[in-house]
């Protein structure tokens, strides 16, 4: 596996923008999904933990997914007794997980995922009856989001085209709703979250 993070784990959460942006994800999804004490989720694209550690505390169990072994160790030092998130470090598009979740959360992920047709079609099969996907991404942007684009596959979601590939995976009662916006330098970049249920 490529981890195209190996250089940038150590400054993530250097800064506001993705801590609070982080905290905003996790506001929204709690507000959307009724999380409960019960529930055992996957963070997809983990990363050092920033949504997972919010979403933790209402949740039993998080396993931490990423393709980066860089940012999972930055991860594993943010781990406590009190506050832990089990990471993985797996391709699971290329190697599926066999166990099943009661949810899926990610943030920022979905845009360097190439294939987003067999992606939600595997992640199907891990989610449990009634589960849900809690998905925050870019809306559609002209590629200057990155200031270098190795490993993004696409600039931004037009959102009707997500849904339908969301929808034809087997999800129902797809939404997606604009939570939050990026203000860069030169332009503003519009964040939304998607969320589905597993039929």
């Amino acid at each position: 596996m490529v981890d195209n993070f190996k250089d940038k784990a150590q400054t993530w959460d250097k800064g506001s923008t993705r801590v609070n942006g982080a905290k905003t994800i996790a506001d929204a999804i709690s507000k959307n999904i009724k999380l409960q004490p019960h529930m055992k989720l996957m963070d997809f694209g983990v990363g050092t933990g920033l949504l997972g550690f919010e979403i933790l505390p209402l949740v039993e169990k998080i396993l931490g997914i990423d393709i980066s072994q860089k940012m999972l160790e930055q991860l594993a030092q943010k781990n406590s007794a009190e506050q832990y998130i089990e990471p993985k470090n797996i391709d699971i598009i290329k190697n599926p997980l066999k166990e099943t979740f009661d949810g899926m959360i990610s943030s920022m992920t979905l845009h360097h995922v190439e294939d987003l047709e067999l992606f939600f079609q595997t992640i199907y099969k891990n989610i449990n009856a009634n589960g849900f996907i809690a998905i925050a991404d870019l809306e559609a942007e002209d590629g200057t989001f990155h200031s270098e684009n190795t490993g993004v596959f696409h600039f931004g979601f037009n959102q009707d085209a997500l849904c339908k590939v969301v929808t034809n995976a087997g999800f129902k009662d797809v939404k997606i709703e604009n939570i939050n916006t990026i203000n860069k330098p030169h332009r503003d970049f519009g964040v939304f979250l998607l969320t589905a249920k597993r039929a």
